[in-house]
């Protein structure tokens, strides 16, 4: 699942990231393999500016779960920091950590100034600064010449992932040998031909031998199709009175949604899916991803008798 840690009406940012670690606690024992967070920078309804920390204490109230950030947006960092925060997650909680990495401002124009100066420069620099990370993350890199470390070096490093809306980010995962997520939820483009180019180019790396695929989509899942459709009309109108675009979103009860994610795997070829619920309720949102879990497992069941 993909978590925006959104701060609803009503309540304090302390109450959004409780819920935050209450909705990944559930996640793992509901069974979800993932629990990733967004990057987001002085939003007022959005509680995580830093994935990295929030990661650190969610792993701390979790045993088994995977964590991972969805998206660290690297033009803003060094490539060097951010390899030394997610080693040193890696070497915390090994085997879990998943290193996703992003091209998006993460806010408006100046607060994005504020935070790493001139952000178009940063994103023309972007393959040079995921060459660099990626060095770092496998102990070649070399910086005037003299090798440098990024430290701890855990056993078991992150597994890196590039996030995006189009081509380019697609591009830079085949070319550099990472997994990709498409994120379909908030995209104009169905991304069915951005999923396949990407596993035609990829190219083989240190980190990864073969092309991995998970697509992000919006679900609202609730018990009947009643209270799901009040949710979509929710949410509609929330869009128009803040004059922001809408998420694109399956709906409906447990089996509609899961019919609607066969049809999506059939069409994208997508080995994972990473599903963000916008529903705008801490008890609604746990609830739909706790009827979707069950109907996952009755799949499971049904599958294996097969």
């Amino acid at each position: 699942m993909l978590d925006l840690v959104p701060r609803l009406p009503g309540n304090s940012d302390e109450e959004a990231l409780r819920q935050a670690v209450s909705l990944a606690q559930h996640a793992e024992k509901w069974g979800y393999t993932r629990y990733w967070t967004a990057e987001h920078h002085d939003m007022p309804g959005l509680a995580c500016t830093s994935p990295e920390v929030l990661l650190a204490h969610v792993g701390a109230k979790t045993e088994r779960i995977r964590l991972g950030s969805g998206a660290v947006l690297l033009p803003h960092y060094s490539p060097l920091k951010v390899a030394e925060w997610f080693r040193l997650l890696a070497a915390l909680y090994p085997g879990r950590i998943d290193l996703g990495l992003g091209r998006a401002p993460g806010g408006e124009a100046h607060t994005v100034m504020a935070l790493s100066g001139n952000f178009l420069a940063r994103v023309a620099e972007l393959p040079k600064t995921i060459a660099s990370l990626l060095e770092l993350l496998q102990d070649v890199y070399e910086y005037e010449g003299y090798a440098v470390t990024a430290r701890p070096q855990p056993q078991i490093g992150p597994a890196v992932w590039m996030l995006g809306t189009n081509k380019k980010s697609a591009e830079y995962a085949a070319k550099f040998g990472t997994g990709y997520v498409f994120g379909q939820f908030m995209s104009e483009r169905d991304g069915v031909d951005i999923l396949a180019a990407y596993r035609a180019d990829f190219t083989p790396s240190a980190l990864q031998s073969a092309p991995k695929t998970l697509l992000a989509v919006s679900v609202i899942c609730a018990g009947t199709e009643r209270e799901a459709a009040h949710w979509v009309q929710v949410l509609a109108e929330t869009a128009r009175q803040t004059g922001r675009g809408s998420f694109r979103s399956i709906s409906g009860t447990p089996h509609d949604v899961l019919e609607q994610l066969k049809d999506l795997q059939r069409e994208y070829a997508n080995d994972e899916f990473l599903i963000v619920c916008p529903i705008p309720d801490y008890a609604a949102r746990l609830e739909c991803y706790r009827l979707l879990a069950e109907a996952l497992r009755g799949l499971a069941v049904l599958d294996g008798a097969e």
